[in-house]
């Protein structure tokens, strides 16, 4: 495609997203700065529309992007949109007083809503990807404890355990250091087998206790809360109803489905990804582009995050908050915060 004719297509996609109005050659030539006539302007249109890039949805004279015509600009943008100073600091305080992991996805799903208008997906870190930080006992009665399992991704999961006797503070102690020696620093999965030996070092009195907080540990590590999406900004979908070729209620019952949020984030990867319209694999949602990225380590990403809206979409500007807000989980969750 010559430079002219992108140059005139990123014209005609971003006067449609901002003003949601068929586009005419006149108002390219007055607005785009591209120092040509609006005769040039419409035989470059021509050819956009003989390309499938652009098509005019009724008798008017003006002009409106495909999916196709969308995937071309997005695949040719030379600079993402910058963050606006307000957007910035939002994105750069947003975890400032986070508590937990629970309220870091929280804040940072509720954050992408209101930055971007759009409908905001954040998948929780995968713990099969996460090694242990640490183990804790606390003992709440002498044959009751908690057992406190923290990853390197920030995620804290504990249990309550009912023992078949009374257990001393030595006993937990000795137990705490055991398995702390064993999984620290080790991948999730890995557990299993790091601390199949450990039993067999006790005396058949104190077994029964031990197999009770190996086995609810081994469970820990083999949950699945990666298999758990946060979403924002639903109501988003409404200022945008008339962008929506029938109505929205599709594309809500869609969004409700877990499954199709981890779909939808399942292939996200280091770089950020655009799908446009017909390129979703579901069907109640070809009526919408979604940006997505991974979070966490950049070989190797703990979750994915991004912003579902209209095709009509702030692309630049989108691409921009999600990298942003990417970033910064990555980085919160890389330094243990």
């Amino acid at each position: 495609m010559s430079v002219r004719r992108l140059e005139i297509l990123r014209a005609i996609v971003d006067e449609y997203v901002l003003t949601q109005e068929p586009v005419g050659s006149k108002s390219i030539a007055a607005r785009s700065g591209l120092g040509i006539s609006p005769a040039t302007i419409r035989n470059e249109m021509a050819v956009l529309e003989d390309e499938g890039l652009i098509t005019h949805p009724h008798t008017s004279a003006g002009r409106i992007p495909t999916d196709l015509g969308y995937r071309v600009f997005v695949d040719k943008l030379a600079t993402v949109k910058p963050l606006s100073s307000a957007e910035r600091r939002a994105i750069e305080t947003f975890l400032e007083g986070a508590l937990d992991l629970d309220d870091v996805v929280l804040r940072t799903v509720r954050l992408l809503a209101d930055v971007t208008k759009q409908v905001a997906v954040v998948q929780y870190p995968s713990m099969v990807k996460s090694r242990v930080r640490h183990v804790e006992l606390v003992a709440l009665t002498p044959s009751r404890l908690m057992m406190i399992l923290i990853t390197d991704s920030g995620r804290v999961e504990q249990r309550v355990l009912e023992l078949a006797g009374d257990v001393s503070d030595l006993f937990l102690s000795t137990l705490r250091n055991q398995l702390n020696n064993a999984v620290m620093g080790q991948r999730l999965p890995d557990v299993a087998d790091r601390i199949s030996g450990i039993l067999e070092s006790y005396s058949a009195a104190d077994r029964k206790n031990v197999a009770v907080v190996i086995s609810a540990l081994i469970e820990m590590a083999m949950e699945r809360p990666e298999e758990k999406v946060v979403l924002a900004g639903t109501a988003n979908l409404a200022r945008f109803s008339e962008d929506f070729s029938t109505n929205i209620h599709p594309v809500l019952e869609a969004l409700e489905e877990q499954v199709v949020l981890l779909r939808l984030l399942g292939d996200a990867g280091e770089n950020v990804q655009v799908r446009i319209g017909t390129e979703q694999s579901e069907r109640n949602l070809r009526t919408t582009s979604l940006v997505t990225v991974g979070y966490g380590a950049t070989d190797s990403p703990l979750g994915a995050l991004g912003v579902l809206g209209p095709t009509r979409m702030d692309y630049a500007g989108s691409i921009a908050a999600v990298s942003a807000v990417a970033r910064y989980v990555g980085r919160y969750l890389n330094e243990g915060a």
